[in-house]
């Protein structure tokens, strides 16, 4: 089944605070798919603040990008679970026993709170990054080439999908298929500043290459009318 424009929108928020939560969560409920909550809002708001995004009706993808021994992300996991996600992710650089035992601690956590398990995605290439950035950390590789190595390592471990540029969408279907999850983060509309994003395109284009689920932030939380822009970039969607 397809799903409607506005349920690939996820909304970042990009905010310590628990008040600009809730008044973005009440202003945008029923118009984007839900929220993403990162390490800005998690390190301030923790666990109760997730809660309450939740509590406000949001589908939350905690974006935390768990990054350790496998072990250690394996209680990161399991402690994530019963908040109830839609979403979660892990850096795919943690490499193949660290997802292995990030997607198979999921699904026991899961069945034990006889919840759905949340989707698990991992990180490629950071959409701030490009080829003197992977240069800089030693990767002599362009960003394309990385995000398909690490895309190939991710399904092989069992996870849902990955985060990507939406540049890099058709070639990670041609090399993943049809049901490998791409989250897209970096979306500007047209009519929006690209900002720190040096990899971007607007959410028409994301969808039309095929990403499954898009992440915007500014356009959305820093608009005069949040709610408004919102709808109008579900409505380039459906037209797109």
């Amino acid at each position: 089944m397809s799903q409607a424009p506005r349920d690939r929108i996820y909304v970042a928020l990009d905010t310590p605070s628990i008040e600009k939560a809730e008044t973005w969560a009440g202003a945008l409920k029923g118009l984007v798919g839900g929220m993403k909550v990162g390490k800005e809002f998690f390190t301030a708001q923790g666990p109760a603040g997730v809660r309450r995004i939740s509590e406000l009706g949001m589908p939350v993808f905690l974006d935390l990008k768990f990054h350790d021994i496998p072990n250690t992300v394996a209680g990161a996991v399991r402690s994530a679970i019963p908040l109830g996600l839609k979403i979660l992710n892990v850096h795919a650089s943690g490499g193949r026993t660290m997802m292995e035992t990030a997607i198979n601690t999921a699904q026991e956590e899961a069945e034990n709170q006889g919840i759905e398990r949340p989707l698990l995605l991992a990180v490629t290439v950071l959409t701030s990054m490009d080829r003197s950035d992977l240069a800089g950390i030693g990767v002599d590789a362009e960003p394309i080439d990385q995000v398909k190595r690490l895309a190939r390592l991710t399904q092989d471990s069992g996870l849902d999908g990955v985060v990507c540029s939406a540049a890099e969408i058709e070639v990670l279907r041609a090399e993943c298929g049809p049901d490998f999850k791409l989250l897209t983060p970096g979306i500007r509309p047209a009519w929006s500043v690209a900002g720190d994003q040096k990899r971007v395109v607007t959410p028409a284009d994301a969808v039309k290459r095929g990403s499954d689920f898009l992440v915007i932030g500014r356009p959305i939380t820093g608009a005069d009318d949040p709610a408004d822009a919102a709808k109008r970039i579900a409505d380039e969607l459906a037209s797109a």
